[in-house]
């Protein structure tokens, strides 16, 4: 079984950048999709990018332009480059792996980073 382990998230001033790291490990999977995820306080848990198996990105509206989701060649650790931050980026950033065995799709979620954008 995979794990799913987010890291990077820190405290930085409006305006500053951060960049989030997923790292899955437990051996081979098939991606089916990665994607990030945030979740403010008091709030729902949003959607902010995410990567699928034919390699294209997509992002949210409310951060496309400032952050850049990306992956190394092994696929096994995604990215989350945040420019540009705002305090209302305030969150913890959850990485979520959709991954495919046996015909079946299973999803596998991080502990969560915490970024908090202030001065």
């Amino acid at each position: 079984q995979v794990h799913v382990v987010e890291s990077g998230g820190g405290l930085v001033q409006p305006g500053g950048s951060l960049r989030l790291s997923c790292v899955v490990s437990g051996g081979p999977f098939i991606m089916n999709s990665m994607g990030w995820y945030r979740q403010a306080p008091g709030k729902q848990r949003e959607w902010l990018a995410q990567v699928i198996s034919s390699g294209m990105i997509q992002y949210a509206d409310s951060v496309k332009g400032r952050f850049t989701l990306s992956r190394d060649n092994a696929g096994n650790t995604m990215y989350l480059q945040m420019n540009s931050l705002r305090p209302d980026d305030t969150a913890v950033y959850y990485c979520r792996l959709k991954e495919i065995r046996n015909r079946y799709e299973y999803d596998s979620w991080g502990q969560g980073t915490e970024v908090t954008v202030s001065a």
